[in-house]
């Protein structure tokens, strides 16, 4: 096992889109790695992506020893899409869908009770909300996602991922 599948243990090597019957997936990409937490706007002149304004930054190759030192927590894999190929970034945040009049706050307990917490409301979707883990880990996030969609109307979870923008 080398040292990247060490660091990567507790993410899943793949990922479903969506809870939907037929999703595509997201599959790691062992070659990449992510640093999340990383000062918007500063310099990463070997990142061969960045995202949300710098804080993410995806480099090529194996997280080298300092950097498992002082980010092991922010380090992440980076995912394909497949089919599709493009790369794509776990934030840790996961958007859960309720049937049309079950609200969030009326399954908050559930949600708890699954190792997440609500980390914005949406005004325009009462019946809809992105959840975080409670640990505030990314793994967890992925993680629990089966739990998630066992709790009663539950409709679809998301993990949210960002990928660059492509042109239609």
């Amino acid at each position: 096992m080398s040292d990247t599948e060490d660091i990567f243990a507790r993410f899943p090597q793949r990922i479903g889109v969506s809870s939907q019957p037929g999703a595509k997936t997201y599959t790691v990409m062992p070659e990449f790695y992510a640093v999340h937490g990383r000062q918007p706007g500063s310099p990463a002149p070997s990142a061969v992506h960045l995202f949300n304004e710098g804080a993410i930054g995806v480099f090529k190759g194996s997280p080298d020893q300092d950097i498992r030192r002082s980010a092991s927590d922010k380090i992440s894999p980076v995912y394909s899409l497949v089919p599709g190929g493009s790369p794509a970034v776990p934030t840790g945040l996961v958007f859960i869908r309720f049937a049309d009049g079950v609200a969030v706050e009326q399954r908050t307990e559930e949600i708890k009770h699954a190792g997440y917490e609500v980390a914005e409301s949406l005004a325009y979707a009462p019946n809809a909300a992105w959840l975080r883990a409670r640990s505030g880990s990314i793994p967890d996030a992925l993680a629990g996602r089966d739990t998630l969609e066992k709790i009663a109307d539950v409709e679809s979870v998301e993990p949210q991922m960002l990928m660059e923008a492509t042109r239609r």
